[in-house]
């Protein structure tokens, strides 16, 4: 009996291989204040584009200091969580703040970094909701 190639197995078993599909979409949410969660978070988002999925990252409380201009980043290495949500826009990530981010702040839509949006509750429910997306909170 031949041997079979282990890729060939996994087809036959209906197993995929470990990288992401076409039209994968990925959803992360990032409202925590430390440092390695949010940075471990958009290393995630930033693998995944890097792998072809669509990337959109919606970041709410703690998390929306993130995007704001005023806030020097947060030593991290290699690259800050700031640096990183850079890259994932220059890369065509969607990043919003939460709807309730801004008006329960002393800050506003201008002192957002450029690229960043304010999210709409009811958009980000219908992404959310899609079957191809992955959601991620951290």
């Amino acid at each position: 009996m031949k041997k079979l190639s282990l890729a060939l197995l996994l087809a036959l078993a209906g197993v995929a291989p470990a990288q992401a599909q076409t039209g994968a979409d990925l959803f992360v949410t990032v409202t925590s204040a430390e440092a390695q969660q949010q940075g471990f978070a958009l290393v995630l988002a930033t693998q995944a584009m890097q792998q072809n999925a669509r990337v959109r990252v919606l970041l709410c409380a703690d998390g929306g200091q993130l995007a704001l201009k005023a806030k020097a980043p947060v030593a991290l290495k290699p690259k800050s969580p700031k640096d990183m949500l850079e890259g994932l826009i220059k890369g065509g990530a969607q990043v919003d703040v939460c709807a309730l981010f801004l008006p329960n702040s002393e800050w506003k839509q201008t002192d957002l970094m450029d690229g960043v949006g304010v999210a709409k509750p009811q958009d980000a429910a219908a992404a959310m909701l899609q079957p191809q997306m992955r959601v991620l909170a951290f």
